[in-house]
This record gives C-alpha cells, structure tokens and sequence, in this order.
C-alpha cells in the first residue's frame, strides 16, 4: 500500500509541476519514475512492440511478457538497456557513410524512443554531428530520397484556412515546444523547400536529450509556401509543393494564421522557435510577434548567446573586459548583427554606457564591404546600426587592417573567407588573435582548424560552428572549441518552459550566455578551449535553464508561482529521464 501510494504522489507532482505536466509523468529524472503510475495504462501485445513511446524491445522482463502478452513475440532472452546501448552503438560505428548513422538513428527513434534518446544523452560528443550540424544538413538535401514517416506536421498552402484544424490532427494535446522552419535558408544550404523539415526534428531531439523537455511535449512543424530551388522542383523524389515560393500577402496571412492557431490551441506558454527563415522574413517575424507570443529566433537570438559566452570566457585568455576590445564580423545577417547586438548589450550592462555607444567597438563586413555610415541609405534596417563613420573598405582583409580587431566572427555563410592574408593579419597585431568561424555546415566554414593553428603558429583562440578534429601543430596538440547552438538552446527553452514565461526578454539571453560562460573550468582554459566540454552538457543545461527561469521571475514574466527555492535543482527534476520504466 505504501509503495502503491507512493506510485500515486509520484504521479501527482509530475501533474501539477506548473509548466512540465505530463499525463505520462514523464517529465522528471528524480520522481519515482522506474514503475509506471497506477493511472498511466500502456497497450499490450503487439500493439505495445510498435509504439515507440513504450518499446523496449529485448529489455521486456519476463514478468512484463506475461502481463503484457509478449511471450512468442520476442525471443526468449532478456537483456538491460545498457546491453542494447552497446549494441547499437557497436552497430552505429560499422556504418562508413554519416547520413547512413542518421538514417539509423532516425529508424531508432520510431521503434524504441527511450533507447534513442539514453543513447544520445551518453554520447553525445559522438552523436552530436550526426543528429545535428554537418550531418543533418546533408539529411535535408537528400530529405525526398530518405522520407520513410512522418515525424512532425507539414503546413502548407493548402492549409490556409485550416491551420487549426492541422494542428488538432497531431496527437500529443500538451505542447510546450514547437520549432518551425519555412525552409528557405537551411544552414549554409539554401532553399530547400519542404525538406528542411529535417531541422526542426534534429534541434527537437536535441530539446529533450540536452534540455530535457519530454519528447511528447514537443512537435517540429514545416510551412511549405514553396521553393525557389529550381533543382529540387524537378526532382521527382522532392515532396513539397512545386511551385515558387508565395512571398508577400500571400505569405503573411498564411503565417499570421499559424501563429494565432498555435496561441489558441496550445496556450500562451508555448515556446516557438523560428529556424532557418531568411533574413527579411526572419527580423520581421521575431518583431512582430515579440510582443505578443513566447518566441525564439535561434539563428538570431540563440547563435548570438553561444557566441557572447565565448566571448566572455575568451576574456579569460586575452584579457581585459568586453569595452577595452573590437570586433569585426564578416556577414551581417541574422547571425552576424544578432551576435553585434547581443555584444553590445552586454558591454552596456557591464559598462553602464548608452547601448548606442557600446557599439560603435563592433565592425561588420557585408557582401559590399565595410558598413560604414556613407552607405547608411542603401543598407536593409538591420544593418543600419551598425553603419559608423569610417572611410569605405572593400574587402575582409582591408577591413581587418584598418580596423586592428581582437575577435574575428564569421557568420557569412561563405566557406573559405578567413584566408591566409587574413588570419596572419590578425596575427600580427594580436598576441593571442580570436577567430570564430562560425558558419555551417562544416564545407561553408570560413576556415578550418587547422588552417587557423597553422597560419598563426598557434597562437589562436579558435572555435567552429560545426566540429573539427583536434590538431597537432608543432608537437602541441589543439582541441579546436565548437560554437554550437546547442550549448544554448534546450537549456533556454528549459528554463522557459519550468518558469511559465510568457515572453523572451533579451536579459534571459545574456542570463543563458552569462551562466554557459560560468562553465567553462580552468582546464578547459588551459587546453584553449572557450566552451566546456559537451559530455556534461546535461549539467550544463541545468545551469542555464536556473539563470534564464530566474531572470524571468525577476522580470515578472514568469506565470509558475510559488518560485522554486532551487532553480537547479528544480530545472534537473523536471528534465525527461530515457530510462525505462517498469510496467505493471
């Protein structure tokens, strides 16, 4: 009676635990999890074998197959998760082809979830380019030649008028995380139409195995209006509507539509994330609906918190504070202004100056050159700001002479742009140079690791947006950093998620990049590396999810009262455990 009524409470809290509810009582690692509630039922026989949710194929104790009608349907042994962990990873490593270990995750997710995701959480340094950046990008490209299920929802215009009613289609009711795309400027790649719904799945499965927001309260979604990649409309694998992208009107209604229907049938409280949208729509969307709904831009917003942490831990290096040093971006885009303004606010806090001010230390290069004030009337309005006086500079390596920065950011989109002239300019009027190249996938990185140790004799402080090997160079050997958005984000959206926020404030960021910062250890430092290591990435996201949730109570933006006494520990009780259940 004791153990049953323990069952009961255990169920009780993971239901009124404010914003984490779960009817499964799936959300937390610490509640008595390892017996499923009285009040949960999971199907049986068959049915029970292919529903992902509940699956543990082999791991079936012999009591469950009686209970569950199982016996003759497996064979006889019975083997632990960690066994059918090896296993598969064993497996895993056979594979040659990277977009062959993605297709076998991706099988792994729709037959045994937990598995997938306790085999992310425990190697996740391995896993992390497979699930994610470089490999997901391939995925996209050939997303009509690998479609095998559906895994989120397809809006497209065919919906227009009927965007609620998709939504009611899916079958989880609790939602808490969306992340939509429209397809049009996937990583590095361009316009992939209908196919870069290979994102939102990628950075979902990285919200519940980083962040630990349950699988089930997560839903990836692609609005198809279209695509202008003439290759992919007359290939005859490619999925989506054929047909050029609705721009305008058209395009704004359709999107309007979907923002209202998703407030109306999930709530305030849930969390959208805009991926992969292209610029002109990407700035307008997150200003236009930053007021009204709980959004994230993550091309803007959350490669602007990954880079500031490194920043700020790159401090630790080069010395000095923030104000004392320069910067200079090449590509002034989503990311390269998102990063520009996320630095500046934070010298602004730091350094109590006009925002105004704090910015004229950041220099941006766009396809044109130097944004300097006597281009102010041509420039699109997100680059205005950063239009300061100066004499034209038509090139990344002028600029970078007359400018002298401490922090080279690369976030054009443009492999091969940090060339030797380059990186050895940085070299010569800074000790200790910092170049982030920032962009993906790892092809369209502005150079590679080993380019950079090479050409400035080590001496650099260098982090990528997607992974590279370490590099020996001169008898040392360099681990490089990775500036990944997935430090950031399923944290953020944890901590978003346990307050009951209402709206993103841009404090919560500089609380997300401020508390990544504050995990970097002095070994870390040693080794040269400006991010910690992604191995505890978990206790990472813990860290994050308490500054962001605190930074929310203390601007009144967060709904989930009493406040916790431990924001940590209350973030690592709410996070899904992939361990299996024991079933009645």
């Amino acid at each position: 009676m004791e153990s049953f009524m323990k069952d009961i409470r255990g169920w009780e809290d993971a239901a009124v635990g404010g914003g984490v509810e779960d009817v499964y009582g799936e959300d937390r690692a610490t509640e008595e999890q390892l017996v499923t509630p009285w009040t949960v039922s999971v199907a049986s026989g068959y049915t029970l074998l292919r529903n992902p949710h509940h699956n543990k194929g082999l791991a079936f104790t012999e009591k469950e197959r009686d209970a569950h009608y199982l016996r003759g349907l497996l064979p006889p042994v019975s083997i632990s998760q960690e066994l059918q962990e090896k296993k598969l990873m064993h497996n895993l490593r056979q594979y040659q082809v990277p977009l062959q270990r993605y297709m076998a995750l991706m099988d792994l997710q729709e037959r045994n979830e937990k598995l997938f995701y306790k085999l992310l959480v425990d190697n996740v340094e391995e896993l992390l380019p497979v699930v994610y950046t470089p490999t997901v990008g391939e995925a996209c490209q050939k997303y009509g030649c690998i479609f095998r299920r559906p895994q989120g929802l397809y809006i497209s215009l065919k919906e227009k008028g009927k965007i609620l009613e998709v939504l009611k289609n899916w079958p989880q009711k609790s939602i808490q995380v969306i992340v939509v795309t429209d397809g049009e400027r996937i990583l590095g790649l361009g316009d992939l139409g209908c196919q870069g719904m290979g994102i939102p799945v990628g950075k979902l499965s990285l919200y519940s195995a980083l962040g630990g927001i349950r699988p089930s309260a997560c839903l990836p979604i692609t609005i198809d209006v279209g695509t202008n990649n003439e290759q992919l409309l007359k290939d005859d694998f490619y999925i989506g509507l054929r047909q050029r992208r609705a721009t305008g009107q058209e395009y704004s209604e359709l999107l309007h539509e979907f923002m209202c229907a998703v407030k109306q049938n999930y709530g305030e409280k849930v969390l959208i994330q805009f991926e992969d949208f292209a610029n002109h729509n990407a700035f307008e969307l997150l200003a236009k609906y930053g007021t009204t709904h709980l959004v994230f831009n993550d091309d803007i917003q959350g490669t602007a918190s990954v880079v500031l942490a490194g920043v700020v831990a790159a401090l630790k290096l080069v010395g000095g504070i923030l104000a004392e040093h320069t910067f200079l971006f090449l590509g002034a885009g989503e990311a390269g202004t998102g990063i520009a303004e996320l630095i500046a606010l934070e010298m602004s806090k730091q350094t109590k100056a006009p925002v105004e001010e704090c910015r004229k230390k950041i220099w941006l290069v766009d396809s044109r050159g130097l944004i300097v004030s006597s281009r102010k009337e041509s420039l699109q309005h997100f680059k205005k700001p950063w239009a300061h006086e100066h004499e034209h500079v038509g090139n990344l390596l002028d600029a970078v002479k007359a400018i002298k920065p401490t922090f080279l950011i690369g976030s054009s989109g443009v492999g091969k742009t940090f060339t030797k002239e380059v990186v050895e300019a940085m070299a010569s009027f800074n000790e200790k140079p910092v170049i982030l190249a920032l962009s993906n996938p790892t092809s369209q990185s502005e150079c590679t690791a080993e380019e950079a140790y090479t050409w400035t004799n080590g001496r650099v402080i260098f982090a990528s947006g997607s992974p590279f090997d370490p590099v020996e160079h001169n008898g040392q050997v360099h681990v490089p950093g990775q500036a990944n958005n997935a430090y950031i984000f399923p944290g953020f959206g944890l901590g978003v998620v346990m307050s009951g926020a209402i709206r993103v404030h841009d404090d919560m960021l500089l609380a997300a990049s401020e508390a990544l910062a504050r995990q970097v250890t002095q070994e870390n430092f040693d080794n040269g590396l400006i991010y910690p290591p992604f191995k505890g990435i978990r206790k990472i996201s813990a860290e994050i999810a308490a500054n962001v949730a605190a930074k929310a109570y203390e601007l009144g933006l967060a709904t989930n009262l009493p406040r916790p006494a431990n924001l940590v520990k209350y973030a690592e009780s709410c996070m899904y455990s992939p361990a299996y259940r024991n079933y009645r």
